[in-house]
């Protein structure tokens, strides 16, 4: 993990197209903003984690459907 320190109004790039922004400092917690194409999902972490649980849950449940319905083709 890099880690880096930056103040209110500074930047930090990722690669050529991601560019995070650090916009207000307020205690302990610290407002970002985030300029990065429209082909590049931008998700906080605890949603990024549900959509995964969610899609993990949909290939379970398809390779039940598909179990289920050759036991019933046999």
């Amino acid at each position: 993990m890099l880690v880096l320190t930056r103040k209110g109004n500074q930047s930090i790039m990722i690669g050529d197209e991601i560019d995070i922004s650090v916009l207000a400092i307020m205690g302990e917690k610290v407002r970002i903003g985030i300029e990065a194409p429209r082909s590049i999902p931008v998700f906080r972490k605890e949603v990024y984690l549900e959509i995964q649980r969610d899609r993990a849950a949909k290939e379970d449940s398809a390779e039940v459907d598909e179990a289920l319905d050759s036991l019933k083709s046999k």
